[in-house]
């Protein structure tokens, strides 16, 4: 099966040279997404919360276009501008999951694009 690109004007556009996500083999890959708002292209930046929301928000719309939901993700990788802010963003991406939670592991860089505190990519499984 050869890969499938994967797009939708619910999340926000790709601002470089790659796709939302690609499926291929079974799996999905999802690009790390931060908090842009769709339907405005500006960032959700009023609390680290509120980011946090967002960026599953944007996963969110990319899963649903892709007919698969939060309970399909095997791997998480969550990127933060510092680890203080781990325990607020950690708090948020919890609720987004029903129990089986992924694998993840959860850095600190020393910046990321547009300035924002988190972006988070995911691996999903279509078959569960």
């Amino acid at each position: 099966m050869p890969k499938q690109v994967i797009n939708t004007d619910k999340a926000p556009s790709p601002i470089g040279p790659y796709s939302q996500a690609v499926r291929a083999n079974g799996m999905v890959f999802l690009s790390g997404q931060v908090a842009f708002i769709p339907e405005t292209g500006e960032l959700e930046l009023s609390s680290l919360e509120a980011e946090t929301h967002q960026v599953m928000k944007n996963i969110q719309a990319v899963l649903n276009e892709a007919k698969l939901s939060f309970d399909h993700i095997v791997k998480t990788t969550i990127f933060l501008s510092d680890m203080s802010l781990f325990a607020q963003v950690n708090a948020v991406y919890g609720t987004y999951f029903q129990g089986d939670f992924p694998a993840r592991e959860t850095v600190a860089v020393k910046g990321l694009p547009r300035g924002v505190n988190v972006e988070i990519s995911m691996i999903a499984v279509e078959k569960l």
